[in-house]
C-alpha cells in the first residue's frame, strides 16, 4: 500500500498482518541549524501536509483556541488543502495549555458529519500579551475521501451479529470445544458509524464486543469495524491494554455493577496521614480518607492545589478487588467493590502482601511526576478521578498481568514466582501512562501505533520508577521493566522487557496478526522505546522527558507508526530549542534502532513470493490442483475484496474471478477445477462458485449469518456457518450438481460442528454433541454426502478439543487435545476413512510434540500451524509452520525460518505449501516446495 506507514500498519491488513511502507515524514531540520525556517513535509495519499514546523503566523486572539486553529487552516488553505474548516467537519478534540503559554489544539476530522478513524490535525500556538501565534501543525487529514453516501445499508442488529461472529471465530483458539455450563455469550454494542481512511474511504459500523473468552477466560473488549454496505468485518483488535501477554486459566465470571460513587465528607476529613510498608521493605507515607462513619479508606485527596475547594482536584482511589474475577473488572466494576479499609493509619502486613500499599503509593508518585514535570493534571489532564483495582484473579487462580481498560488500572493478584502486579512502580506507571496516551495522541492499540503506545507507557513507566525509587540511569538494571515483580528471581531474570535490549527493525521487527499480540504491540515495542531510552541516557532525563512528552501531547496522532513517531520526536526537540549536537543525538538514537524512512525494505525472507502486498483482513488462501485462490483489494485498501486465481508455481499473472460489485468476496478456496468464495452483501451472504477454465460465477447457497472455512472438491462444497440464535457453528454442505443442501449435524441447539475438509463427496469435521447422559462429547466425524452415513473417528474419551480436519488418499487427519492440564499442546492424529488403523502423527507431549493450532495436508505431507501460548510475547510465540510425513516418521521440520507470523497455511500438491507471511512488514502470499529444516 502506498499510504503513510502508520496508517498502513493499522488499516492495510487489520485482521491479518501488519503492513507498512516508507513513511511520508522526513527529518525536518536542516543540517546547518537545529531551528531552521519553516519546513513543510508532504502527507502520503493526501494533500494536507503531515508536518509543518518553524511557523510564526499570527491568528485572531479572540474566541477559543479551536476557533483560532480553524481560522489559521482556513486562511492558509493553499498550504493545507482542507476544503471545509468549519466546526462541523473539524471538531475540537481538546486543547492543552502549558505554563509557557503554548496551546495545542486537536481537531477531529469528520466527513459529512461522520468521524474519520485517525483523522486528527494538530495546531500548535503560543498565546502571549493578548496575541496568538501559530508555530506549527501536524497530523492526518484525509483529503481524498469521496463517499457517495454515509448512510449504512447494514443494520445495527446485523452488524452486531457479524461482529460477535468474527470475534468468536478469532477467539476460538483453533479448537472446537464443548461449551462450559456457565459460559457467557459475547455481547456487542454499536458505537456509531466510522470511516476508515483507506483511499476514498470505507464506511463502517463500529461495534464493541465484550465478554469472556471461552478458551482462556480472559476478558474480551474487541473493537470491530463492519463494512456498512456488505456487513463484512474489515478490522478488529483488542482494546484492553495489558502490561504483557495473557494468562491461561479457565473462564470465570463474577458479577458486575456500576462505578462506585465518589465519597463525600467534611473538609477536615479529606486527608488522613498514614504509613505502610512496600514489598521492598521501604516504609512510605500514604494519604488516606476517613468517611462519615469514621472508617479509613485508601482514598487520596492530598494532592489538591491550595486554591482547590474541598472536592476539587484529584482523587486517587485504590480498591480491594482480591478474589474478584478479572472478567468482572474489565470495562465493568465488580459488584460492591470498595476501597481497602485499614483499621489504623499504619497499614500492616496484609496491605503489603495484597499489593495495596504499593498500588496506592505508586499511583500518587505517577500523578506527582506528570504534575511536576509537565503541569499535567492527572491522566485526562483535568484531574479526573484515578481508580486502581488490586488483586483480581482468573477462575480463582492467580492472574499474572495488569491492564488499563480505558477507565481504570487493574492489577492481577499474582502467583508462583510473581507478586501482585502493583509491586513494581514501573508497572503502575506503565498502566497509568496508557491513560495519558489515551487522552493525548490516543494511539490506536494495534500494529505500529499500538507498539508506540506500549513503548511510551514503558518509557514513562520506567522514568517514573527510577525517579520515585531514586535509581540512577547509570544503574545496569535501569532499563528493566517488571524486574521487581518476582519473589525469588533476580531482577534481570524476572524482568518482562528491557529498554536496553538493542532491538532494531532489521533484526527484531516481527510481522504479526491482530489475533497475535494485536499486531505486535508488545513484540515490537522495545524497538521504539529503546530509541527513546538511548536518547534519555545521552541527553539526560529532564530534557529527554520533556521532548518525548511534547511529541506525545503536541505532535503524535492516532495512526502514527515508527517513522512518524521519529519525526514527531525530532520536531518536538527542535521546538524546545535543542542544540545541533543534541538534535544529532536524537536522530542517532532512532538510527541505531533502524527507525529510518524505508526501514521495511531491509527485512528478508527464505520463501518464494507469489503475490506481494495482499491487502486483506481476516480472510485466508486456498489451494489445490496447482492453483491458488485468494482475496485482495487495491493498493490503498479502499475497494471491497475481490477473488483472484493463480498458479501455485508463481508463473503467470493472477486472474480475477469475482465481480467488482461493491460486495466483499472472501474465504476463497479451490480444488484446481472450481473456485468458491463467500459474497458478503447487505442482503445476506452468498456462496459463489466459478469454473477455473471459464464460465460465469453462480450462487450455490445463501445464508444470513457469518460463514468461514469454505472447502470444495468436485461437485461438493462445505463451510462453517455461525448460528446467532444459539451462538454456535454448524457445518453446511452443498452439492453443486444436484442442488442438495443440508447440515452434517442436523443443526439441533446442542449440536456444534466446524473446521470441515472434503474429498470425493466425504466431509470430515469436528463435532460436539450431547451423549446419552446429557454430557457434551467432542470428536471427529466423516459425513458421506451420497448416502448420508456418518462414521466416527477414534478419539480419546477425555478429548477436550478438536482442531482442523483434512482428508487425503491416506485417510483423515485432525488435531486432538486430550490434555486436562491444558498445556496448550495438541496431538495430530490420523485414521482410515472407516476409522481403522489410527496413528499418532505428532504426539501431545514429549519429543516432537507441537502447539498445534491448525493443519493442512496433501497425499505426501501434513503441514501444521503451531502457536505456542504467549505468557509474554516473543518471536517464538508467533504462528509457525511445521511439516511432517503422513505417518509421522522423521519428526516435524520447520517449513520456513522466516521470523514473522505465518498464517493460513494451505497444502497444494506434493510438499508445496502456501501461506500469508508477515515477515517483511507487508502481508505477502508466499510458498515453499519443501521444509527449510530445523531453524
Amino acid at each position: 500500500m502506498l499510504v503513510g506507514q502508520g496508517i498502513a500498519a493499522v488499516l492495510a491488513a487489520a485482521g491479518l498482518l501488519v503492513t507498512a511502507v516508507p513513511a511520508a515524514h522526513a527529518d525536518t531540520a536542516s543540517a546547518s541549524s537545529a531551528s531552521s525556517a519553516s519546513e513543510v513535509t508532504s502527507g502520503a495519499e493526501t494533500e494536507a501536509p503531515s508536518l509543518v514546523t518553524g511557523l510564526n503566523e499570527e491568528v485572531a486572539a479572540t474566541g477559543t483556541a479551536a476557533d483560532a486553529a480553524r481560522g489559521h487552516l482556513k486562511a492558509k488553505k493553499g498550504r493545507y488543502h482542507i476544503a471545509d474548516t468549519s466546526a462541523k467537519d473539524l471538531v475540537s478534540a481538546g486543547t492543552t495549555t502549558d505554563k509557557g503559554g503554548r496551546e495545542t489544539v486537536r481537531l477531529q476530522q469528520k466527513y459529512q458529519g461522520v468521524q474519520v478513524l485517525g483523522g486528527q490535525y494538530l495546531v500548535r500556538m503560543t498565546k502571549k500579551d493578548g496575541k496568538r501565534t501559530v508555530t506549527g501543525t501536524s497530523g492526518n487529514y484525509f483529503t481524498e475521501l469521496k463517499l457517495g453516501t454515509v448512510t449504512p445499508k447494514v443494520s445495527e442488529k446485523t452488524a452486531i451479529e457479524r461482529a460477535i461472529g468474527a470475534v468468536s471465530s478469532q477467539l476460538g483458539g483453533g479448537l472446537l470445544r464443548a461449551p462450559a455450563k456457565d459460559e457467557q455469550k459475547l455481547t456487542g454494542t454499536a458505537e456509531g458509524v466510522t470511516i476508515l481512511p483507506q483511499g476514498s474511504g470505507v464506511l463502517t459500523r463500529q461495534i464493541t464486543v465484550t465478554g469472556i473468552s471461552p478458551v482462556d477466560g480472559q476478558p474480551v473488549k474487541q473493537q470491530v469495524y463492519i463494512d456498512a454496505h456488505s456487513g463484512f468485518p474489515v478490522m478488529q483488535y483488542s482494546d484492553i491494554k495489558t502490561f504483557g501477554a495473557t494468562g491461561t486459566a479457565a473462564a470465570g465470571t463474577g458479577e458486575t455493577g456500576a462505578a462506585p460513587e465518589a465519597p463525600s465528607a467534611a473538609a477536615d476529613q479529606l486527608v488522613v496521614k498514614g504509613t505502610g510498608t512496600r514489598y521492598n521493605g521501604e516504609k512510605v507515607e500514604l494519604n488516606l480518607y476517613k468517611n462519615t462513619k469514621g472508617a479509613l479508606q485508601t482514598i487520596d485527596y492530598g494532592r489538591r492545589d491550595a486554591d482547590d475547594s474541598p472536592y476539587e482536584g484529584p482523587m486517587l482511589v485504590t480498591y480491594d478487588a482480591r478474589g474478584r474475577e478479572v472478567a468482572s473488572a474489565s470495562g465493568n466494576w465488580p459488584t460492591g467493590v470498595q476501597p481497602f479499609s485499614p483499621a489504623t493509619p499504619e497499614l500492616g502486613k496484609e496491605y503489603t502482601d495484597s499489593g495495596a500499599v504499593d498500588a496506592h503509593w505508586a499511583a500518587g508518585k505517577v500523578y506527582d511526576y506528570y504534575k511536576s514535570h509537565f503541569d499535567r493534571k492527572g491522566l485526562d489532564g483535568n484531574d479526573g478521578f484515578i481508580y486502581s483495582l488490586v488483586g483480581v484473579v482468573q477462575n480463582g487462580q492467580p492472574y499474572n498481568n495488569a491492564f488499563w481498560d480505558g477507565a481504570k488500572m487493574v492489577y492481577g493478584q499474582g502467583g508462583g514466582d510473581y507478586r501482585t502486579f502493583s509491586a513494581d512502580t514501573d508497572v503502575v506507571g506503565h498502566e497509568m501512562t496508557h491513560g495519558v496516551v489515551e487522552h493525548t495522541a490516543n494511539l490506536v492499540y494495534a500494529g505500529q501505533s499500538g507498539a508506540m503506545n506500549e513503548a511510551l507507557a514503558d518509557y514513562f513507566g520506567n522514568a517514573i520508577d527510577l525517579e520515585a525509587n531514586h535509581v540512577s540511569m547509570d544503574d545496569p538494571d535501569a532499563g528493566l521493566l517488571g524486574e521487581d515483580l518476582c519473589t525469588t528471581l533476580s531482577p534481570r531474570e524476572c524482568a518482562l522487557r528491557d529498554l536496553n535490549d538493542g532491538a532494531t527493525t532489521s533484526k527484531n521487527f516481527i510481522g504479526a496478526t491482530y489475533g497475535g499480540d494485536n499486531g505486535g504491540v508488545h513484540l515490537n515495542s522495545t524497538i521504539f522505546s529503546g530509541a527513546l531510552w538511548d536518547m534519555r541516557e545521552d541527553l539526560g532525563s529532564d530534557l529527554a522527558d520533556q521532548i518525548v512528552y511534547r511529541a506525545l501531547s503536541a505532535y503524535m496522532t492516532p495512526l502514527d507508526g515508527f517513522t512518524e513517531g521519529r519525526a514527531a520526536v525530532i520536531a518536538a526537540a527542535q521546538e524546545l530549542g535543542v542544540t545541533k549536537a543534541q538534535l544529532k543525538t536524537v536522530k542517532k538514537s532512532f538510527d541505531a534502532h533502524g527507525i529510518v524512512p524505508g526501514w521495511e525494505k531491509a527485512l528478508g525472507v527464505d520463501t518464494d513470493t507469489i503475490l506481494n502486498k495482499v491487502n486483506v483482513a481476516g480472510t485466508g488462501v486456498g489451494a489445490g490442483g496447482g492453483k491458488y485462490a485468494v482475496s485482495n483489494s487495491n493498493e490503498d485498501g479502499s475497494e471491497p475484496y475481490s477473488v483472484w486465481l493463480g498458479n501455485t508455481s508463481g508463473k503467470g499473472a493472477p486472474q480475477l474471478m469475482s465481480a467488482n460489485n461493491g460486495d466483499y468476496n472472501v474465504y476463497a478456496n479451490t480444488d484446481g477445477k472450481t473456485v468458491v468464495w463467500a459474497d458478503y452483501s447487505s442482503n445476506g451472504i452468498y456462496i459463489m462458485a466459478r469454473p477455473v477454465k471459464g464460465g460465469p460465477a453462480k450462487v450455490v447457497d445463501g445464508i444470513g449469518s457469518d460463514v468461514s472455512s469454505l472447502v470444495v472438491n468436485g461437485d461438493w462444497v462445505a463451510y462453517t456457518a455461525f448460528n446467532p440464535q444459539f451462538g454456535v457453528t454448524n457445518v453446511r454442505y452443498v452439492n453443486m450438481k444436484t442442488g442438495k443442501t443440508g447440515l452434517v449435524d442436523d443443526g439441533r441447539p446442542y449440536n456444534i460442528s466446524g473446521l470441515p475438509s472434503i474429498k470425493d463427496g466425504k466431509i470430515a469435521y469436528a463435532k460436539v454433541a450431547p451423549d446419552a447422559n446429557g454430557d457434551f462429547k467432542v470428536g471427529v466425524e466423516v459425513f458421506d454426502g451420497a448416502t448420508g452415513a456418518k462414521t466416527e473417528m477414534p478419539t480419546a474419551d477425555d478429548t477436550m478439543g478438536i482442531g482442523q480436519t483434512a482428508i487425503t488418499d491416506d485417510g483423515v487427519f485432525w488435531i486432538e487435545d486430550d490434555d486436562a492440564t491444558d498445556t496448550g499442546k495438541a496431538a495430530v492424529r490420523r485414521a482410515d476413512l472407516d476409522g481403522a488403523n489410527p496413528v499418532t502423527v505428532t504426539p501431545e507431549a514429549g519429543a516432537d510434540s507441537l502447539y498445534a493450532y491448525s493443519l493442512t495436508a496433501s497425499d505426501d505431507a501434513v503441514t501444521i500451524t503451531a502457536t505456542p501460548p504467549a505468557t509474554w510475547w516473543a518471536n517464538d510465540t508467533m504462528a509457525k509452520l511445521y511439516q511432517v510425513a503422513p505417518d509421522g516418521k522423521g519428526g516435524a521440520q520447520r517449513m520456513s525460518c522466516n521470523r514473522g507470523e505465518q498464517a493460513f497455511g494451505v497444502a497444494d500438491e506434493g510438499r508445496r505449501v502456501l501461506w500469508l507471511d508477515g515477515t517483511t512488514g507487508y502481508t505477502n502470499l508466499v510458498k515453499r516446495d519443501r521444509p527449510a529444516g530445523r531453524c
